[in-house]
């Protein structure tokens, strides 16, 4: 166990932020899913934006490497442009 105030207070933030980044993250990943099952193209479309959005946030947060953003915004584009 931490001997430091410090210490301790940065154990309680990681966890909060382990919370938060494992939240954000399955949350995107829900959505990439719902975006791939999706047959029509205008709701595609529609919905592409706010995804694209998502996966940005956790590439800037350093959730998810900036290479594996770029790769799912590309696949996902890519997906919705064939439907």
């Amino acid at each position: 166990m931490a001997n430091h105030k410090s210490a301790l207070k940065r154990i309680r933030s990681n966890e909060k932020r382990r919370v938060l980044n494992r939240y954000q993250h399955k949350t995107t990943r829900s959505a990439i899913k719902k975006l791939r099952e999706i047959t029509d193209a205008k709701e595609a479309q529609k919905m592409l934006p706010s995804v694209i959005s998502m996966v940005d946030k956790l590439a800037k947060k350093n959730i998810i490497h900036d290479n594996k953003a770029a790769n799912l915004k590309s696949q996902l584009t890519k997906h919705v442009a064939a439907i």
